[in-house]
């Protein structure tokens, strides 16, 4: 049985065999797609010193809008077109797949030519001092340049994976990461082109995936490609596209202020050096959630398909083995962060000084990292029984309701190790909360049905 088979095996296989065969080939292509921002990261930091890996946290905020916007447009348009599949309405679909590429390129250049004029002042906003801004603009300046190629190579893969294709959507990841390891050494340390090498690498491995995903859409053999008559924005299509992004565009906003808010404390408390230390801990936090991203984009078809089919022991089931695998992965990494943090760091970079600061970070960040696959895989299971404003909710509350108040108040007293310790508090009150919002869900549907229950999870 293939991932792209028909759906009714989602009510019918195991569970175990069903997340394998949908997980794997997501996850392969999310943590691909996060390696590009630690490869990016161990290259700059190796090539241009700790001013550069500082320059590069300084960016992070300005990345998470410019991803804000894509995924708007991305997600949107691949959930749109998942459903006009499973309606066999082909002729919308497609006028889905140009409305997605219309969309991206318009944002794209609309939104990277806005930046590129006031970047110093963004990038001074965001946390830059005088001796990281040289680095940080390097970097952006052609990243932006970039966007449009990035906009549209993320938008429609996403829309390849929704229609049927996840394999295809995962060899072009590879691809892209493939040539970015090939070329970023080239550039960074054999045409010393540093900071600037990087980000060419980048928006190069970007535009080779970008060409094999466009391919893919003008092959006839394609089940939903280009074609004549509907390069035209369609008003439903595009208000759909908006509000099913709009979710991930505002977590992605969210996770921009929250940066913001760090960098400035960071700034403030510990200088340049804590700056990028945050840059090397945020990259290697990133890579794990990134995984658990990957095993809840296989999870989404299994809750969807069992919630509505009503069949609640096969849901349960569902979520308990993807807490249990959530935990496990952040488990792996809370094992890594805590006991082995000088081996990860040293990666990077070999300043002293900025392994001095990364070092304890990275262990205090991830305190309760165990528990955080647990609370990420139970907000995307509201997500995928339909219920987005819980979702919605659940994802802001770590970082707007628990994070932000700590990055405030706790390095007031604890300086530099505050902004550290504001992380394991604010993902421990989130797990809490979402364990509250099992049990509520779990009385409602007690009070719906006495068929199955929906157990809340005690992972």
């Amino acid at each position: 049985m293939k991932a792209n088979s028909s759906p009714h095996v989602l009510g019918q296989e195991s569970i175990g065999k069903l997340l394998v065969e949908y997980s794997i080939p997501a996850i392969i292509g999310m943590t691909v797609t996060s390696l590009y921002h630690v490869i990016d990261s161990i290259f700059i930091g190796q090539g241009t010193g700790a001013l550069g890996i500082a320059g590069i946290a300084v960016t992070l905020p300005l990345m998470n809008l410019n991803i804000a916007f894509c995924t708007l447009v991305a997600i949107g348009g691949a959930t749109i077109s998942s459903i006009y599949m499973g309606q066999k309405d082909i002729e919308r679909t497609t006028y889905v797949l140009h409305n997605v590429l219309i969309l991206l390129l318009a944002i794209g250049i609309v939104l990277s030519s806005i930046m590129y004029v006031v970047l110093d002042e963004i990038l001074l906003f965001f946390g830059a001092s005088h001796d990281t801004l040289p680095y940080a603009k390097d970097f952006m300046q052609i990243i932006l340049i970039g966007s449009p190629v990035s906009f549209i190579f993320i938008g429609l893969n996403n829309v390849m994976r929704a229609t049927g294709y996840p394999r295809k959507a995962m060899y072009s990841a590879l691809l892209s990461v493939g040539v970015n390891l090939i070329l970023a050494p080239i550039f960074i340390f054999s045409l010393k082109w540093g900071m600037k090498g990087a980000a060419t690498a980048t928006v190069i491995s970007q535009f080779c995936g970008m060409i094999w995903v466009l391919a893919h859409f003008c092959r006839k053999e394609s089940f939903i490609r280009f074609q004549r008559g509907y390069y035209t924005l369609q008003s439903r299509i595009v208000k759909s596209i908006f509000a099913i992004g709009l979710a991930p565009f505002l977590l992605n906003v969210c996770a921009c202020v929250v940066v913001i808010f760090i960098n400035m404390s960071l700034r403030h408390h510990g200088g340049d050096m804590a700056i990028g230390a945050y840059g090397i801990i945020n990259r290697m936090l990133l890579l794990v959630v990134m995984i658990i991203a990957g095993l809840n984009q296989g999870m989404q078809p299994i809750l969807g398909y069992n919630y509505g089919a009503r069949e609640f022991a096969r849901v349960r089931k569902t979520l308990r083995y993807g807490i249990l695998s959530g935990t496990v992965i952040t488990t792996i990494g809370f094992v890594a962060f805590i006991f082995f943090p000088q081996v990860i760091v040293s990666i990077f970079s070999n300043d002293a000084e900025l392994n001095r600061i990364a070092i304890p970070g990275l262990q205090i960040s991830s305190l309760v990292f165990p528990v955080v696959g647990a609370q990420i895989v139970i907000t995307n299971f509201f997500q995928s029984i339909g219920k987005s404003k819980v979702s919605i909710i659940l994802s802001l509350s770590r970082q707007m309701l628990f994070l932000i108040p700590g990055l405030i108040i706790l390095p007031n007293f604890f300086g530099t190790e505050g902004v550290w310790m504001s992380m394991p508090i604010s993902d421990m009150a989130a797990f809490i909360f979402s364990l509250i919002a099992m049990h509520m869900l779990n009385k409602k549907m007690k009070s719906e049905t006495k068929e199955v229950e929906v157990v809340s999870p005690t992972y």
